[in-house]
């Protein structure tokens, strides 16, 4: 018997107890009065290479019977005006009509990215935030009044699955809605990031937070740990609240819209998405490189979970919390690998123990570790410094010519940078700073629906 338990005072789990419930007929009801529409990013990889392309086609088969959207937004990133025409040829094989190119290196939208660059808004990093980002903007200026977003390498896509993801915010009104599932594929579990880090680590700032009753970030931590899989990349808005939110450009955009959507929303939903093993592209670990697959991811995530707490919450930690809550994180990890390798002998399931537990303590609590010293070594390196300059008379030169004022300067600096913003303004503002940006989107999408019209 499937649970069915609501548990979490502003999360609704919507279960998937029936799979052969069709939505679609309430959907297209509800959606008479509204404007949903769905972005898709893609790279131009996933439908040009031969051997991705199937997953892509699937994909837009499926949503071509989702009637109830007005716009299905297909943003295109390192695509060249043939690679375009090609994704456009496909639509129209799979008899999807309703769809909006959004060419982020065609002339017409770099000319967006452009505006906003000079308007004081950083553009400059590419990549899915920067795509998706740019999606939310071109929604806003078709006059969106539901927004969901959808990965386009999702090897089990089926239409059902976003039926169900719009289900809470057209028929009942949520705000917000994010899905979870699990990460498997009938042999092996995945999901690595979610199982081996996100959760032991919430779990851990969970302990932490309770011995020293800090109740605001038990809050936070509790309203995390009440979604089945955070770090799902398929969520639906309500416009007003996607309007509102800030948004990050790296791996921690998930944890960072949550934690958007804990300040902005009063009660919001997830939905199981599938009963299935649900699949798509799976990141190398790159133990030895912070800047690729899962190194990169965790870092990104543990950053901007301590940026929400440290920098906008004002939690006061210093270098011994970081060390005691590494040591909490390995404990709880290493009880929660214990726990997936029973499970999974019990489901008769590979499993490797060993390797799972080798990716906790050689890169995951490594990365908690790196991520601490970015928010602490830049004052605590100065205060050495200024104390060891002080100590000896052999830097009285030194400090005749303002070595302690230069300390002090590049520790300023190094502050700023490791505290830099890791998110970019809610489109709210702007919009209020750049009163024409929609009206510069809407005559870019005019421009390259006529460029692509004509053979």
């Amino acid at each position: 018997m499937p649970s069915f338990a609501q548990t979490h005072s502003r999360v609704t789990t919507y279960y998937l107890l029936r799979e052969e419930v069709d939505l679609r007929r309430r959907l297209r009801a509800a959606a008479h009065w509204k404007k949903p529409v769905l972005i898709v990013p893609a790279l131009a990889a996933e439908f040009t290479l031969p051997e991705n392309r199937p997953v892509f086609e699937n994909i837009v088969r499926e949503l071509a019977q989702a009637d109830y959207l007005a716009h299905v937004i297909f943003g295109l990133d390192a695509a060249s005006e043939d690679d375009v025409r090609l994704c456009i040829d496909l639509l129209h094989q799979a008899g999807l009509d309703n769809y909006v190119i959004q060419w982020n290196d065609g002339p017409a939208m770099s000319r967006v990215y452009q505006a906003l660059q000079e308007a004081g808004f950083d553009l400059s990093r590419r990549g899915k935030g920067r795509n998706v980002f740019m999606g939310f903007g071109v929604a806003g200026a078709l006059g969106a009044t539901q927004v969901g977003l959808l990965d386009a390498d999702i090897r089990t896509f089926r239409l059902p699955q976003l039926d169900r993801l719009f289900f809470p915010i057209l028929v009942h009104n949520y705000p917000f809605a994010k899905a979870f599932y699990a990460r498997w594929d009938g042999q092996r579990l995945f999901g690595r990031v979610k199982r081996l880090l996100l959760d032991p680590l919430l779990i851990a700032l969970k302990r932490k937070f309770g011995e020293s009753s800090e109740v605001k970030f038990l809050r936070i931590v509790d309203f995390l740990l009440s979604f089945d899989y955070q770090l799902s990349g398929e969520v639906c808005f309500e416009m007003w609240l996607l309007k509102k939110i800030r948004y990050a450009l790296d791996w921690g955009v998930e944890i960072f819209t949550l934690i958007e959507v804990y300040r902005k929303a009063p009660q919001v939903a997830q939905v199981e998405f599938t009963r299935r093993g649900f699949d798509h592209k799976h990141q190398r670990v790159s133990k030895e490189d912070p800047t690729r697959g899962l190194h990169r991811m965790s870092l990104d995530i543990i950053a901007s979970l301590l940026h929400a707490m440290i920098v906008e919450e004002g939690l006061e930690v210093g270098e011994e919390f970081f060390r005691d809550l590494a040591l909490t994180y390995e404990e709880i990890a290493e009880e929660s690998i214990r726990k997936y390798s029973d499970n999974a002998e019990f489901n008769l399931l590979d499993y490797d123990r060993d390797q799972e537990e080798r990716l906790v303590y050689e890169v995951l609590s490594k990365a908690i570790v790196q991520s601490g010293d970015m928010f602490t070594s830049p004052l605590h390196s100065a205060e050495k410094l200024l104390r060891l300059t002080a100590s000896f008379e052999e830097f009285r030169p030194y400090l005749e010519q303002g070595l302690q004022q230069t300390i002090l300067q590049v520790e300023e600096k190094l502050r700023d940078q490791s505290l830099q913003p890791r998110y970019l303004p809610s489109w709210e503002r702007i919009t209020w700073k750049l009163p024409e940006i929609n009206s510069l989107i809407v005559d870019a999408l005019e421009e390259d629906k006529q460029r692509f019209r004509n053979p």
